[in-house]
């Protein structure tokens, strides 16, 4: 077996990002920058007002001082005329600073009446200009490759106004679900109790999409070889990545690694000595990959949140080590001490710090809805009491 950090370390060297594509604006929310992206404009374009008021030369600025008001500026109106000494334009948010103007008077500090506008009111340092470029200038790069377009960066791009981006290709992904017991979700109760949904899929699914991948495709195999090794074929044929649920450890019919072996599996790793989700494992067949999951619901979600997101991120460009994000926490009541694994506890964020849910259990469902950090816990590291300092991460 290797350590956590030691898979990720492979998943860094053996998993490349895919190629990358141009998309429309409308088509890059969640997207990965292949290339950087520079502003094809400034920001502001010009000098802009910031207030609703009247523009001025500051030279002429005083309490009591009377100004001729000479026309108006609106947000993508027609250029507004040039100030001389005691003019004033009266202008709005966004508008366009007249030539010869260099600062405005907010409204409420001044009285206007029949072409005519007096400052009443102490109008204070403010300037109330925002200057051309101040956000950013054009040709400037606003955004480096490698940045995920979330709805911030993406307000960013169009007002660098951008149409389009160069992005990493969205990993496709099938999901091969394996086990005799398992039926479809609606129908076990009218199956013998030997029967159960299966629930692992449809959260590694859902974790993926997060993660930015495609789910291409589904399948739920029965635990024969014949039938998996189709399954296998068909998986791999749809996606960059086959993700195999179940079927990792050593049992009688524990046929994940096998059912890919035809297809030529090569292993990356095959066991990380973490708890849960030991049977871990990363491997190629092709130019595919291949990831399995254990098939317990909350092993299979906690492995895929450490391990297949680094995956996903890879392939869109990112890099591995940059998914999770290890923080300082304080514990709101005692962590058990650990095993001679490292082991990640699924826990509960309250006012106080993090509590770990009760049913530590790696085939509980119920508690996965409570769980929304992940505690790193290194092998054989005592009792910790509440109060003490821990490292998680959001599950």
């Amino acid at each position: 077996m290797i350590s956590f950090d030691e898979a990720i370390a492979l998943i860094a060297a053996n998993v490349k990002p895919l190629e990358a594509e141009r998309v429309s604006l409308a088509d890059a929310h969640g997207r990965v920058l292949a290339e950087p992206v520079s502003a094809a404009v400034s920001s502001p374009r010009c000098d802009v007002s910031a207030m609703d008021g009247y523009a001025l030369r500051d030279a002429d600025a005083a309490v009591g001082k009377s100004f001729r008001v000479i026309g108006k500026s609106f947000a993508g109106g027609k250029v507004p005329p040039v100030v001389g000494p005691g003019e004033t334009v009266r202008i709005f948010t966004g508008a366009p600073l007249p030539e010869g103007a260099d600062r405005v008077i907010i409204q409420e500090n001044c009285k206007a009446d029949d072409g005519e506008m007096q400052i009443v009111n102490e109008y204070g340092p403010g300037w109330h200009v925002r200057k051309q470029g101040s956000d950013f200038a054009s040709g400037s790069t606003i955004l480096p490759a490698g940045t995920r377009l979330g709805p911030r960066a993406m307000v960013a791009l169009a007002g660098a106004d951008c149409g389009e981006a160069t992005v990493y290709r969205r990993p496709q992904l099938s999901i091969v679900a394996t086990g005799d017991e398992l039926v479809q979700p609606g129908t076990a109760h009218t199956r013998p109790a030997s029967m159960i949904p299966e629930s692992g899929s449809f959260g590694v699914a859902a974790l993926a999409a997060e993660a930015g991948a495609q789910v291409t495709k589904r399948i739920s195999g029965a635990d024969c070889i014949s039938t998996l090794e189709q399954a296998a074929g068909e998986a791999l044929a749809a996606a960059d990545i086959a993700v195999v649920i179940g079927g990792a450890s050593v049992g009688e019919k524990d046929y994940a690694k096998t059912m890919f072996e035809a297809h030529g599996l090569e292993l990356i790793f095959a066991k990380v000595a973490i708890k849960p989700g030991k049977p871990v494992w990363l491997g190629k067949a092709g130019t595919k990959l291949v990831f399995g999951l254990p098939g317990n619901p909350t092993s299979a979600m906690v492995t895929a949140a450490l391990l297949l997101r680094p995956v996903l991120a890879r392939l869109q460009g990112v890099e591995s080590g940059d998914v999770q994000s290890w923080r300082k926490l304080p514990l709101a009541a005692p962590l058990p001490a650990t095993s001679s694994r490292e082991t990640f506890v699924r826990a509960h964020w309250g006012s106080d710090g993090l509590t770990p849910v009760s049913n530590q259990d790696s085939g509980a469902q119920a508690a996965l809805v409570a769980a929304d950090w992940l505690i790193r816990c290194p092998a054989g590291q005592a009792e910790m009491p509440a109060g003490a300092s821990i490292d998680a991460t959001p599950f």
